[in-house]
């Protein structure tokens, strides 16, 4: 094992563990699954720490290793998929007054993303979120960067709509008779 690597792998992990646990929790939806989740690509790394190569993007390398295993757990064990979505009004902290209502938003639009496709929301996280770049979210999830595209083309596509859903109906652009629609 390179000490080198080793010792980058150590020294990096802790920093990354709040992100580790976010990625897991979107992926599996469970608190307790994303904690799994985080342990053992904890070990993992640990375990493989001389692959990684020092210079190169940890976060990256760590997001990888947790995607595999996740990939590999949903092959082993189908149950994961029937555990729900964790309430965003749980999952949210409230540090005061001033943050409830920016909370409250956080926790609308965390529904709303939750309610994606999986392979859209895991792809929503990793660009906007995680600030993959789009080849590097292609090249974690192992798809085609244009598939990367779709499907973030396709959740803002579904969001926007249910924006639009949600607002009251005088308050839509475009919709006959409010006088707010273009001209051809």
């Amino acid at each position: 094992m390179s000490d080198t690597s080793s010792d980058a792998v150590r020294k990096g992990l802790a920093a990354e563990l709040k992100r580790l646990w976010r990625y897991g929790l979107v992926l599996s939806g469970s608190r307790t699954s994303a904690e799994d989740l985080v342990q053992a690509t904890c070990l993992r790394a640990l375990e493989r720490a001389h692959q990684f190569a020092p210079g190169t993007h940890l976060d990256r390398w760590l997001f990888a290793i947790l995607h595999s295993i996740w990939l590999n757990d949903l092959r082993a064990a189908r149950y994961r998929r029937g555990e729900g979505l964790v309430d965003a009004e749980t999952a949210l902290v409230f540090d005061g007054l001033r943050e409830v209502e920016t909370n409250i938003l956080a926790g609308q639009v965390l529904r709303q993303v939750q309610a994606l496709p999986e392979a859209q929301r895991e792809t929503v996280f990793l660009v906007y979120v995680e600030g993959l770049t789009y080849r590097e979210a292609a090249d974690l999830l192992g798809v085609p960067i244009g598939t990367v595209m779709s499907r973030l083309a396709g959740a803002r596509a579904r969001l926007a709509g249910l924006a639009t859903d949600e607002a009251a109906p005088g308050e839509r652009i475009g919709e006959p008779g409010d006088g707010k629609e273009k001209a051809s």
